[in-house]
């Protein structure tokens, strides 16, 4: 599931939270930056989202309904090695949208995953794997869920999440100038699931370069970690 925003007013703040069921994760907070992994039965602990001390955030909501389009078939780029590198470091966010613009992207057999990508100036990628990308240079605001940003409510499915969109798209577009970390919060709260339970919140406060997360829908249990201020 998942929701992922951001806000570029005052303050550039990304917002996500991660909806899983019956997976393992851990959030493992570092200088290199706070990183929310998955247990993979093959790869063991995987790196999928999160925020790194370069002022980047990797979000990768499902997107549903399912488009036998983001099925690999040859040598494309996988948009979870995609995430993993931007969120790694071992590529840029420029890179990463040349990647994404000018090669084919696919996701894994019978899954269509999409990139919800930011970086330290509040700049959005979106990546949807067979269907395209669309870069937003630091929107006033932005929301993902799940659901294609080339189909938005044309195709309908339980999970897509539109409920989600609709409520943080109002709560964004009436947010003041002053919109801050605790907004930010207080619209993850709104978004938050419990049928595919949220089962972390995090907030990035990129300007300050400070990450806060919760989980289990601990709103009153909000851990931070700064990060430093690495080099490009």
């Amino acid at each position: 599931m998942c929701t992922s925003i951001v806000s570029n007013r005052g303050k550039t703040i990304v917002g996500w939270n991660l909806d899983i069921l019956d997976l393992e994760y851990r959030v493992t907070p570092s200088d290199a930056g706070v990183f929310i992994e998955i247990n993979d039965a093959k790869e063991g602990w995987l790196p999928l989202f999160g925020a790194n001390d370069r002022g980047d955030f990797v979000g990768m909501p499902t997107c549903h309904p399912f488009d036998e389009r983001s099925n690999p078939v040859s040598d494309e780029r996988n948009i979870i090695m995609i995430d993993i590198d931007l969120l790694l470091k071992k590529h840029t966010f420029s890179e990463t949208r040349a990647i994404a613009e000018n090669m084919p992207v696919c996701s894994v057999p019978g899954v269509t995953f999409m990139g919800a990508l930011s970086d330290k100036n509040g700049n959005m990628l979106w990546i949807v794997p067979g269907q395209g990308v669309k870069y937003l240079e630091k929107p006033e605001y932005a929301v993902l869920t799940n659901f294609s940003p080339f189909k938005m409510d044309r195709e309908t499915h339980p999970w897509m999440g539109w409920d989600r969109y609709k409520t943080a798209e109002k709560m964004l577009r009436e947010a003041g100038d002053d919109f801050d970390v605790p907004d930010c919060f207080s619209v993850l709260r709104a978004v938050s699931q419990e049928v595919c339970p949220t089962v972390v919140s995090m907030v990035f406060d990129v300007t300050e370069n400070i990450v806060y997360w919760c989980e289990n829908r601990r709103f009153d249990r909000i851990a931070h970690r700064p990060l430093p201020k690495a080099e490009p």
